[in-house]
C-alpha cells in the first residue's frame, strides 16, 4: 500500500480535474457535515489517510487544528510541502491508521479517513482494528467520518475501464484511467497516468497498483458498530462519496 502511494505521489493532485477546487469544495462539505452532527466543540480534527492533504490542507483553511498521517512516507512528504506552500499549520506524521491511538495519542474531536482509503484494508478484523484506534483518538461524544465508495453499485469482473479523463500540467497532457479485475470481494487496481509532452510521438507511461476491499457500507456500518462507535449512519448528498458517521460514546 505505502509502495502504491510512494510512487503516486507526483501525479495524485491529477485525479482531481481541479485539485485546489476540491480542497476547498471538499473542506466546505467536512465542514457542514462535522458542525451538523457534532454541534458543540468540533475544533480538533485528526485525519488518518492525509494523502498529499486534500481535506487536510482544507480544514485547516477553515480553522480546524489539524493533525495528519499517512502509510505513505512520499504523501506525507509532499503533503508537508503543499501546507508550507499555503503558509499553513499542521502536524504530519508517517503512520499506519491501524496504530493511530498509539501514535497520536487521545482527545481529538473528529478523526477522518476520506477518499475510500479504509478499504485498502482487506479483511474485517483489519478494518475493524483500524476503526477502534480511530475511537481511541476520540474525546467522549467525539465523531469519526468516513467517506468511501458505493461497492454495492460497483460492477464486478475483469478489465473494468474506470475513466478519469484528461489533464494538463507543465506543458503536458496526461490520459487517467484505472483498471479494475475482481477477486471475490476483493480487487486489483492500476491506475495508469500516460503522459504526452505534445511535441513529440513518444509516450510515457506511469502505472501504480494496488488492491481493495469492495465492502459494502451496510457491513462497514456494522464493523463502526462493533467498535463502539453508536448513532452509526450512512449520509448521501452531502460529498463526493457516501459519507458514514458515528460517535464516540465515552
Amino acid at each position: 500500500m505505502s509502495d502504491f502511494y510512494d510512487g503516486l505521489a507526483p501525479f495524485f493532485h491529477l485525479i482531481y480535474n481541479d485539485w485546489e477546487q476540491s480542497i476547498e469544495n471538499q473542506a466546505e462539505c467536512l465542514e457542514k457535515i462535522i458542525h451538523s452532527r457534532w454541534s458543540g466543540r468540533a475544533d480538533s480534527v485528526l485525519d488518518v489517510s492525509c494523502g498529499i492533504g486534500t481535506q487536510a490542507i482544507g480544514l485547516a483553511r477553515l480553522g480546524f487544528t489539524v493533525t495528519a498521517c499517512d502509510l505513505s512516507r512520499g504523501v506525507v512528504e509532499r503533503a508537508i510541502q503543499e501546507t508550507a506552500a499555503r503558509d499553513l499549520s499542521i502536524r504530519y506524521a508517517v503512520c499506519d491508521m491501524r496504530e493511530a491511538h498509539r501514535r497520536h495519542g487521545t482527545g481529538f474531536d473528529v478523526v477522518i479517513s476520506c477518499d475510500n482509503s479504509i478499504t485498502h484494508l482487506l479483511s474485517d478484523a483489519e478494518i475493524l482494528r483500524a476503526l477502534k484506534e480511530m475511537r481511541y483518538c476520540l474525546r467522549a461524544g467525539g465523531g469519526c467520518l468516513l467517506s468511501v465508495r458505493d461497492y454495492d453499485k460497483e460492477e464486478r469482473g475483469k478489465g473494468i475501464v474506470k475513466p478519469y479523463g484528461t489533464r494538463r500540467a507543465e506543458g503536458k497532457r496526461y490520459l487517467i484511467f484505472q483498471i479494475w479485475d475482481f477477486d471475490g470481494e476483493q480487487y486489483d487496481l492500476s491506475m495508469y497516468f500516460v503522459e504526452d509532452d505534445g511535441t513529440s510521438d513518444v509516450l510515457r507511461a506511469h502505472v501504480r497498483r494496488s488492491r481493495y476491499y469492495a465492502i459494502g457500507t451496510d457491513k462497514l456500518l456494522g464493523l463502526m458498530r462493533q467498535a463502539g462507535f453508536v448513532d452509526v449512519e450512512r449520509r448521501d448528498g452531502c460529498f463526493f462519496q457516501p459519507v458514514l458517521v458515528g460517535t464516540n460514546p465515552g
